[in-house]
């Protein structure tokens, strides 16, 4: 064998080796996770056993957590505190049927998940997390963002249980669409002024997050898009493409209340998009206009004769209320 030969064969056996290695640890962690995740079930069904003969009670109210917590961390270490135990007792009471426990998340993400009260939302989080690989730090993002309530503040109860046990379905521009989008990770102080520009600067360099706000599907096409009409030029603030949906998503920033006219340029740029870029088996683009501020009976007014696919919503640069729009989400289901 040649040396150029060998070392051929040399570089193919590194990369051998290499994939051989990857796909053994990828496989010890794996299996590693699985029985952390049965290890601390088994411990909260053994605590609830014991405990409550099965019948759930007060969590906080039973004298044997602090007892169990000293106990176990005298006889095995770490890793036994008040906390951690409860969480254990907590990860059996939501999870009572180990089957149901999924080991493509973490002991993280389930500490996450156990924070949950609400059986709707906390079923919703986990096949989130399941369907887009939401590390544990996504999954605290999107929660504190209150992204389930702000899927399912325009659903009936019907399409808000569905949401909850099949996670997020886009089939139809609607399903893209959240109102408020929450930017908290653009770190603008909230009475800071700031021009149309400066936004979008923010937005192109935090795009991971924002595309992670946007939801699944979305890949950036480009900032400040031309199209020229009659030699005239102007200029849409982001263009996005929607690989579900196969779209195009056109994205227009007002950190302003929006008006008539604002609607009526999206809708010439959805126009033009759809006579000028859309390609055979595409679909129709959407248009989604950012605002600050928006007037909901101006909007209503304005869109009403429009296509079904341009949308106003608003921005906030902070967490929302996690509250205020639980109380939204009941007064439309009460409506």
């Amino acid at each position: 064998m040649n040396l150029e030969n060998q070392n051929s064969s040399y570089s193919k056996l590194i990369e051998k080796i290499g994939r051989s290695l990857e796909t053994g640890r990828a496989n010890i962690a794996h299996t590693i996770n699985i029985e952390l995740l049965k290890t601390k079930w088994e411990i909260g069904f053994h605590i609830i056993e014991f405990e409550q003969n099965g019948q759930d009670k007060a969590e906080y109210g039973s004298a044997i957590l602090d007892q169990l917590s000293h106990d176990l961390k005298t006889k095995y270490g770490k890793g036994f505190s008040r906390r951690n135990v409860l969480d254990m007792r907590r990860f059996y009471i939501y999870f009572p049927i180990w089957q149901t426990v999924s080991a493509k998340l973490s002991w993280s993400h389930y500490v996450e998940l156990i924070g949950i009260k609400d059986t709707l939302e906390r079923k919703f989080y986990e096949n989130q997390c399941i369907k887009e690989n939401w590390s544990t730090r996504e999954l605290q993002r999107q929660k504190n963002s209150s992204l389930f309530q702000r899927l399912a503040i325009n659903k009936n109860l019907s399409e808000i249980k569905s949401l909850s046990e099949k996670g997020q379905i886009i089939e139809k521009s609607m399903d893209i669409i959240k109102d408020p989008y929450v930017l908290e990770f653009l770190e603008i102080p909230e009475y800071h002024i700031y021009s149309e520009k400066d936004l979008e600067q923010k937005i192109i360099d935090n795009i991971q997050q924002f595309l992670l706000e946007l939801g699944k599907g979305f890949a950036f096409v480009g900032r400040q898009y031309r199209i020229s009409l009659n030699n005239t030029h102007y200029y849409i603030d982001l263009v996005f493409y929607h690989r579900i949906l196969r779209c195009f998503v056109l994205i227009d920033l007002k950190t302003k209340k929006i008006n008539h006219a604002d609607i009526g340029q999206m809708s010439m740029y959805l126009g033009y998009f759809k006579k000028e870029e859309m390609l055979e088996g595409e679909n129709p683009p959407i248009g989604i206009i950012l605002s600050k501020e928006k007037d909901e009976i101006l909007v209503e007014y304005a869109t009403a004769e429009l296509t079904k696919n341009l949308f106003v919503s608003e921005y906030q640069l902070y967490f929302p209320d996690k509250n205020e729009l639980e109380n939204r989400l009941n007064r439309f289901l009460n409506s």
